[in-house]
């Protein structure tokens, strides 16, 4: 028995392939220059040589002798506060570890501040960072401090498990991702951070910073493809937005940024450092990975319709697109202002017990800056989500054949006029679009891959 279906590709009308080039035309038109401007503006203000107006120093730098050190807990006992805390009796008993030092020698004794030691049950084995004073310590008692717990064992387990996890689920997808995230670690920190320390404009400083990680991130974890070109230029819509409105915002809520400690010592420390302008970067910076899902996630989600129903019209793909698109909305509303709840809740918690009228709780300089983070963030994804959607049903329509795919290889047609036989049928064309499952690709794989086409270099973009 032969197969129902025809094995051979469709090639493309000339005025379909003329369309396709129009739009790949279109795509580099737009990207293109973006990329060089940000390559471009990364350049300008790339941070000079270190800035000498800054004063800020080991704080124990001034003791002759001091040093950090680090050792392991052998043993611990109770003794008498050097330090009680103010509101405990004379006779308060504090914990004392007795460490041995990595650099050798004999046994310390530390003593753990009752804090700490109400927190953290310290056990034998546990590592500890202390100060020892050396010659400047006024007594053999006080001599060695307890400065914090070493986490280098479990924060490095902790990151091999979640590595793990995602190139195992991710598989080679995932590992990309790492190394993105690698790379953007390193704008952050040889660029943004530099820059802001040396009084570079901080919205430019955020918003070059910012694009130029999502360029790399985005080609690199999710390949060359007009799908990915889309959902970039959704991405940079949504930071030029959120760049805007982060701007406005922290001078109509006068947010200076000065709410703790950290705050006022990088005040103190130089003159060329803006605390409001670090506030607009972070602003820019801290919606990177959500506005980064929903784009990539939209732009995906047209793409996928169109794959299972490509004689749907653009108005429809538009309207399915964007239930998956409100159902996003909602759901990361909800995340980014659950993950600063989370954050801040000590600061909650503290405001709580002030018993503060409900508005001046919400005004103050500590909590305005949490809530103004929320907003800013999640009006620039919500924006960015409708207008990824629309360029991408665009594209999908211009890129996209009628027996193909607009992201993948061509695959084998299918009449949609006629009613699918077996498993592996496509969908007719009037298949409705918004109920179609963004997992398409799991249910069909066609092994048919051809370079050359919408998607970039053959093997970028594919599923892995």
């Amino acid at each position: 028995m032969g197969h129902s279906h025809s094995h051979e590709h469709v090639d493309a009308s000339p005025e379909a392939a003329a369309t396709r080039r129009r739009a790949n035309r279109l795509l580099a038109a737009i990207l293109i220059p973006i990329t060089l401007v940000t390559i471009l503006g990364m350049f300008l203000l790339w941070p000079s040589g270190t800035p000498t107006d800054v004063e800020i120093g080991n704080p124990y730098s001034a003791a002759q002798g001091a040093s950090f050190q680090v050792g392991t807990v052998e043993r611990t006992s109770l003794a008498p506060c050097l330090y009680p805390s103010t509101e405990a009796s004379v006779d308060q008993e504090c914990a004392t570890v007795h460490l041995a030092p990595d650099s050798g020698g004999a046994t310390v004794a530390v003593e753990v501040p009752p804090e700490v030691d109400r927190e953290a049950d310290v056990k034998v084995g546990d590592r500890i960072r202390y100060l020892d004073l050396g010659a400047a310590g006024e007594g053999a008692q006080s001599r060695y401090s307890f400065m914090d717990f070493v986490r280098t064992v479990p924060m490095a387990l902790l990151a091999a498990v979640y590595a793990f996890v995602v190139v195992l689920v991710a598989r080679w997808r995932g590992l990309r991702a790492l190394l993105g995230l690698a790379g953007a670690y390193a704008v952050v920190a040889h660029f943004i951070i530099p820059g802001l320390v040396q009084g570079a404009p901080p919205i430019l400083l955020g918003l070059v910073g910012s694009s130029v990680i999502m360029i790399g991130v985005l080609y690199f974890a999710h390949g060359f493809s007009a799908r990915t070109s889309t959902a970039l230029l959704g991405t940079i819509f949504g930071l030029v937005t959120t760049s805007l409105i982060a701007a406005w915002a922290t001078g109509a809520a006068h947010l200076t940024g000065l709410n703790d400690e950290a705050d006022y010592t990088l005040s103190y420390a130089t003159g060329s450092i803006s605390l409001s302008g670090i506030l607009v970067c972070g602003l820019i910076i801290s919606g990177l990975g959500v506005l980064n899902d929903v784009t990539i996630t939209q732009s995906s989600a047209v793409w996928e319709m169109h794959e299972l129903a490509p004689e749907s019209s653009a108005r429809r793909l538009f309207a399915g697109a964007m239930r998956v698109g409100r159902d996003h909305i909602a759901s990361t509303v909800y995340t980014i202002v659950f993950a600063y709840a989370g954050a801040a809740l000590p600061l909650l918690i503290l405001l709580s017990l002030q018993e503060r009228p409900f508005v001046e709780t919400i005004s103050s300089g500590e909590l305005a800056e949490e809530i103004v983070r929320t907003l800013v963030g999640s009006i620039g994804l919500v924006l960015a989500i409708p207008v990824t959607t629309g360029i991408a049903v665009l594209v999908v329509k211009a890129v996209g054949t009628k027996g193909g795919s607009a992201s993948t290889a061509l695959r084998e047609p299918v009449d949609a006029t006629t009613e699918p036989t077996g498993s592996r049928a496509r969908p007719t064309a009037d298949f409705p679009v918004a109920d179609v499952p963004i997992t398409s690709r799991v249910l069909r794989r066609e092994p048919a891959v051809e370079s050359g086409t919408a998607r970039g270099p053959a093997g970028w973009g594919d599923d892995d």
